[in-house]
């Protein structure tokens, strides 16, 4: 049993069979399995991305300037921390958002402290606005999360079951890896995070866990040891 997890939520995940934007059913699945963690003692924090809003570097790419692009992307996961927060708070799980800059009174402001305090009192804790600062994506802001409250593991939660030799998704040929370094997962390429999060999970050894997150039952069953995804370890 894990005392303390942080949860990595796809924002394009939330957007479910309608392709945009937030999906009420996706959003409620993802609740309930959430809650159904946290009653079992496991302190559980919480960073989504806010792709299914917006995304900072296609912003870029369509000619916004990085910077705006970039925290308009923050703003989108604030957007999805606080759709996740009504979300739990509808089912009775207590939960606090915390964001990476200032704005009261929509969420309170991060820290380690206030962050930890909150989690051994039974709260899900949201991190929201990823580290704050432009240049840097949800995946690096997990990172860092998962590491300041001294998680035992990160989870990622995708939409494929894993981590594999190529995009499944596009290549039939991909074989899936139960195990694998980061030494690995750097020098093949591997898209499991961006390449700033990966060495920082490294160099702290902070163990990932990549897994499907939109299969209802997984979160319960990674949680219980359940090997169905791909462990990325020293």
């Amino acid at each position: 049993m894990y005392k303390r997890i942080l949860l990595k939520l796809s924002g394009e995940s939330l957007q479910g069979s309608q392709g945009y934007g937030i999906d009420d059913t996706r959003l409620m699945q993802y609740a309930e399995q959430i809650k159904s963690v946290a009653a079992l003692g496991t302190q559980v924090g919480i960073v989504i991305g806010g792709g299914n809003i917006f995304r900072g570097l296609k912003g870029a790419e369509r000619g916004f300037d990085r910077v705006k692009g970039d925290q308009m992307g923050m703003l989108a996961t604030v957007i999805n921390a606080l759709a996740l927060s009504s979300a739990l708070e509808s089912i009775g799980q207590k939960v606090r958002v915390l964001t990476a800059v200032r704005m009261e009174p929509i969420a309170e402001f991060y820290s380690k402290q206030k962050a930890v305090r909150l989690l051994d009192k039974g709260n899900v804790v949201i991190f929201a606005a990823g580290t704050g600062n432009p240049y840097f994506t949800t995946d690096t802001g997990s990172s860092l999360r998962a590491i300041e409250i001294e998680a035992d593991v990160m989870f990622k939660g995708t939409r494929v079951d894993g981590i594999y030799t190529a995009d499944p998704e596009k290549d039939p040929k991909a074989t899936k890896f139960d195990e694998i370094t980061y030494d690995e997962v750097i020098a093949r390429g591997l898209k499991v995070m961006d390449q700033t999060a990966t060495v920082m999970c490294k160099e702290n050894k902070m163990p990932i866990y990549v897994f499907n997150m939109d299969k209802t039952g997984n979160l319960m069953r990674v949680i219980n040891g359940e090997r169905i995804g791909t462990l990325v370890k020293p």
